[in-house]
């Protein structure tokens, strides 16, 4: 039986420990004390390898990135896409999360209210004051912020450096990926242990949360791929953008909605690429670096987690706030791990922005794992077309 489970898909694993952590939760409501062990220990894993998951991978993506491959003058505006397509994701996310806020059922032991920085001054200097921490101390501490500020200094600094030390510095993002790669398959057990817990305290409450929640992922990223894109890409093709954008999302959406995976949807792009006659030349360099940095879908799903949490802990914020949350989200976004589900490791790094403690993000994180089933497909059907859409935008374009 185990063998057979183990050759299953996660996100069918997932959807069975869903299934059967309801029915315990509602039938046998007293086994909750005992399998709640099994979400403490998903927690607990979640909580150990984001802060090094974080600066390895951001620090590693910017080491290794490189700029002077092929493409020639039109890998500029292809990357201001990528970096204004993630910042408008972003943007409507916070807007989906103003008009249609989401609850979270959260298990929460703080001894005051979480108040947020009360203005733009408050806000720099508390990120400042993150910014500088001893990196040591950041990891050990989970300050996502300062994690984030060293992991890109270093990462600059180390663009500078030797082949051999940025392939070990690649092999260790690998070496840290393949670890994240562990911890998820044990996803399936913690979420049954979750879900037992939550159900069996909040009951179907729980099921209106989730479905809200999703339908606000969703949502946001339909609204992202039929208005935002489109908008994008008339702009700079100064036609009809609807036909390309829905080819794109055709043949490339769909494809990348089963895989959940960027990376592995690479060849299903470079194939594209090329039945619309993008230089072949620009495309071998952008569709892999889309598929690493370009995360439109991932930038959704962090704004929308992290502001549901917001809300569910009744934290006042302002514009400012969120203004810098969908630039950090942006930020965080270029670094999700290849990994199914590797947006939702980075949402403490957001929620370090409205001094949520790590312990609830990774409550937070845990809960996107159990919605994964929906929003990681959509995500990633999200980020793969528009990796392709916006390339074939540039270079099509009429001059």
């Amino acid at each position: 039986m185990f063998s057979a489970l183990a050759r299953l898909s996660l996100v069918v694993r997932i959807m069975i420990a869903i299934v059967i952590g309801i029915n315990v939760a509602f039938f046998f409501p007293e086994a909750s004390p005992y399998v709640s062990l099994l979400g403490e220990l998903f927690i607990k894993a979640l909580k150990s390898v984001a802060p090094i998951l974080v600066f390895i991978l951001v620090m590693s993506s910017i080491a290794n990135f490189k700029i002077n491959q092929g493409g020639g003058e039109k890998l500029k505006p292809i990357m201001l896409l990528y970096l204004l397509g993630m910042f408008f994701a972003a943007l409507s996310a916070v807007a989906s999360s103003i008009l249609f806020p989401s609850q979270l059922i959260l298990s929460t032991n703080l001894a005051a209210p979480i108040e947020a920085p009360s203005g733009v001054a408050e806000i720099l200097k508390n990120l400042l004051l993150s910014f500088i921490s001893n990196p040591v101390t950041a990891i050990s501490e989970a300050n996502f912020i300062g994690i984030l500020a060293w992991a890109i200094a270093l990462g600059v600094a180390l663009r500078h450096s030797a082949e051999t030390t940025k392939t070990m510095i690649g092999d260790l993002s690998n070496a840290i990926s393949y670890i994240i790669k562990i911890v998820i398959n044990f996803a399936p057990l913690g979420i049954f242990g979750l879900v037992v817990v939550t159900f069996a305290d909040a009951g179907m409450t729980t099921l209106k949360s989730y479905g809200h929640l999703i339908l606000v992922l969703v949502g946001t990223m339909m609204f992202v791929a039929f208005i935002i894109n489109p908008i994008m890409v008339g702009l700079v093709m100064r036609q009809n953008p609807f036909p390309l954008v829905i080819q794109c999302l055709r043949e490339s959406g769909i494809t990348a909605f089963f895989t959940r995976s960027s990376a592995a949807n690479i060849p299903v792009n470079l194939a594209l690429a090329k039945k619309l006659g993008v230089n072949e030349t620009l495309s071998s360099v952008t569709v892999p670096l889309g598929a690493t940095i370009n995360m439109s879908g991932a930038a959704v799903t962090i704004t929308v987690l992290t502001l549901a949490a917001v809300n569910t802990l009744h934290i006042d914020v302002n514009i400012s706030t969120m203004i810098i949350l969908s630039i950090t989200a942006v930020i965080t976004a270029c670094g999700a791990s290849g990994v199914a589900g590797g947006s939702l490791l980075l949402i403490p790094v957001a929620c370090g922005l409205f001094k949520i403690p790590t312990e609830i993000a990774m409550q937070v994180v845990a809960i996107g794992m159990v919605i994964s089933v929906i929003q990681d497909s959509v995500e990633t059907a999200l980020n793969s077309s528009t990796d392709i859409l916006f390339i074939a935008a540039v270079d099509l374009a009429k001059q």
